[in-house]
């Protein structure tokens, strides 16, 4: 059992982190026995757990008492993780190294992080203040220099190894279903649904210029190949064919995805009202943002795609700001539907602090807003289904790959193999640390002029054999909320703990319970303790495996209650 010290203005980044890090955790309380303390404060716990680990960017006056020396302190900094440089964007503080201390965290800037013992106390201290970087990760996210780097993530791995390193057991609840490395939601933004809407107007000039004289220079450029550029001739010359009803719309998006993405279920966000380009949309082109369709003229495709196991969710254009707005335009996707509507994605990505509690006024589960225009990556630092600071429902499904950010000029602009690269470290990350990938193609990007399909056929198949599981978003975000819902208490009477599944008597798909087992209670000379790891499915409160789980758990944990398992 963890226990955390922090003040009361922490208590919103220390519960969501401990959320995401789903491990046995309590507030401090004056007595209790803990194999592990985590603090932010300037004091050591009365009764010495095994391992406290002290969190703050300015010196302490524990420091003092523990023999700690100082070095310089840093508005921001960078620690050093394996291969990654990992940003802090809220302070660092640097120490040196003394007596019997050591090294446990390194930055650009010299030891971020020591490790040392004092008569009743195992102590490691760390320069930086971590719910305050989650808190900002988790609010304004990371700029588009960072979006790489799963800044969160390594948050929640650095504390897990530091507590298995000082040979101390762990049990969490992974952040995947039982049997697979992570979850894969197939997202699709509607902003077009067919070149009939747009005779001769902007968004037509601009596809026959790119597809025409466009292609050529990508062509010269080696950026695409000679039969994509016919394939492109073919369809301008094909236009007035499709405005007269001759030929098939090739900007018609969903029998192409239907088709890629077979017994795949995806979730496509679609604009409720026609022509409105919304309020507050700051930039030459604003009225770009407005579309030439209302979800009124796809009841028939959204009766397809529900048949197919697809979601459909709002694509918002001012819900992001105004809950009045928000709210009229989830009650004309129900309306059309004639069912609920649980998701949202704000079109153009657009944002602001205030955005997450005004869509929960307005009655949204959950939110895929919080990615990047510009690049791709970890905007919040996690793969994981999370729940903004300040607000008491809402859901956020982050955004990780979008076919934009990867092909557009003026983004990243890349080439397909680099393209590729760039979108497997994402893929190695999910293997690695689980959570959810949540990918973005847009209507247009399999057709001319842009011809993105073929890659994206090459990306959802790397993604099958994953062994990864699809969800539409509001399953992946149900799954995380079955995962927020598993709770750990200590009993009253002694020093144990129970765990409990609050919510769904079955878990569907299952979660994990993961045990960490140190094989010595010493440390190797290097530092780390060598540990096995156990994995074992639970299928909820009334799941038959459950009896096995629990009688594991006791013989390596005396301390856990096996009947609350």
């Amino acid at each position: 059992m963890i226990g955390v010290i922090v003040k009361d203005e922490y208590k919103s980044e220390v519960e969501e982190f401990f959320e995401l890090f789903k491990t046995p955790w309590e507030y401090y309380v004056c007595g209790h026995q803990y194999d592990v303390v985590v603090t932010t404060e300037d004091r050591l716990p009365e009764v010495a757990p095994r391992l406290t680990i002290v969190y703050s960017s300015h010196k302490l006056h524990i420091d003092d008492r523990l023999g700690i020396v100082t070095s310089e302190h840093y508005d921001a900094g960078d620690i050093c993780f394996g291969d990654l440089i990992m940003p802090l964007y809220c302070g660092l503080l640097t120490f040196q190294l003394k007596d019997e201390a050591h090294a446990c965290l390194q930055s650009t800037a010299g030891v971020a992080g020591l490790k040392c013992g004092r008569p009743g106390y195992n102590v490691i201290r760390i320069g930086y203040h971590l719910l305050e970087e989650i808190g900002f990760l988790l609010k304004a996210g990371q700029p588009v220099e960072q979006a790489e780097i799963p800044t969160l993530d390594i948050q929640i791995e650095l504390l897990r190894n530091w507590i298995i390193n000082s040979g101390i057991a762990l049990l969490e609840i992974p952040p995947a279903p039982a049997g697979h490395p992570f979850i894969v939601c197939l997202t699709h933004d509607i902003d077009f649904v067919g070149i009939r809407n747009h005779k001769l107007d902007g968004s037509f000039w601009g596809f026959a210029y790119r597809a025409s004289i466009g292609s050529l220079v990508k062509l010269f450029r080696g950026r695409t190949s000679l039969r994509r550029v016919f394939r492109n001739w073919l369809a301008v010359a094909s236009v007035p064919l499709v405005y007269a009803g001759w030929l098939r719309d090739f900007w018609e998006p969903f029998e192409w995805y239907l088709d890629i993405e077979r017994e795949l279920p995806a979730t496509y966000f679609l604009i409720p009202f026609r022509g409105r380009s919304g309020e507050k949309v700051t930039g030459r082109h604003s009225f770009r943002r407005a579309a030439a369709y209302a979800v009124d003229d796809l009841t028939e495709s959204i009766h397809l795609l529900r048949c197919k196991g697809c979601e459909v969710g709002v694509h918002g254009i001012d819900a992001w700001h105004s809950v009045e707005r928000g709210r009229e335009e989830l009650a004309k996707l129900v309306q059309v539907t004639g069912d609920r509507a649980d998701g949202v994605r704000i079109h153009w990505l657009l944002r602001d602090r205030a955005t997450p509690s005004v869509l929960e006024k307005c009655n949204f589960y959950y939110d895929s807003t919080v990615g990047y225009n510009e690049t791709i990556g970890f905007r919040a630092g996690t793969t994981q289904v999370f729940r903004p600071i300040d607000v008491e429902k809402l859901l956020e499904l982050p955004l990780h790959i979008q076919d934009g950010a990867l092909f557009y000029p003026g983004r990243l602009n890349l080439s397909e193999s680099q393209a590729m690269q760039r979108c497997q470290r994402i893929i190695d990350h999910a293997l690695c640390r689980g959570g959810t990938l949540t990918v973005l193609w847009h209507d247009r990007s399999h057709s001319p002029e842009r011809l993105w399909g073929d890659f994206y056929v090459r990306l959802v198949a790397d993604l099958k054999s994953s062994g990864a599981w699809f969800a539409t978003g509001r399953q992946a975000a149900e799954w995380f909320q079955m995962r927020r819902q598993v709770k750990f208490e200590r009993a009253e009477s002694v020093n144990t703990v129970r765990v409990r599944i609050l919510g769904p008597a079955h878990a569907s798909p299952p979660l994990t319970v993961r045990l960490h087992l140190p094989e010595s209670s010493g440390e190797s000379n290097s530092g780390d303790t060598h540990f096995t790891i156990s994995d074992f499915e639970w299928h909820g409160e009334q799941g038959e495996p459950n009896r096995t789980l629990a009688r594991t758990i006791a013989s390596v944990f005396p301390e856990v209650d096996q009947c609350a398992v």
